[in-house]
């Protein structure tokens, strides 16, 4: 997985041989959540990080190599936890659905 998937961010300016991402989309319904906000967890579960969505949905982060868990917090909805491996070299693609 070198690039993004066709409408995800873009990656320009993103120098992928060095460094590990993390990136995707919160959707409901198929439609895009743009006022969600998205944890990152280490292995042990100890937060790192948190962004919102965009407006579009989508959400990015700049990893350590290795697994993490993302987890999704969204108006009316569950918080919704997605395991995800990443590497250096590579962009992980998440679809969250809430």
């Amino acid at each position: 997985m070198c690039g993004a998937t066709e409408g995800g961010l873009s990656l320009d300016g993103v120098n992928v041989a060095k460094e590990a991402v993390i990136q995707g989309q919160v959707v409901r319904a198929g439609e895009p959540v743009g006022n969600a906000y998205v944890r990152l967890l280490d292995r042990t579960g100890e937060f790192t990080a948190e962004v919102p969505t965009s407006a579009s949905g989508h959400f990015r982060f700049f990893a350590g190599e290795g697994q993490w868990t993302l987890r999704t917090l969204a108006p009316k909805a569950t918080p919704v936890d997605n395991l995800v491996h990443a590497a250096v070299g590579s962009v992980a693609e998440v679809t969250v659905a809430i």
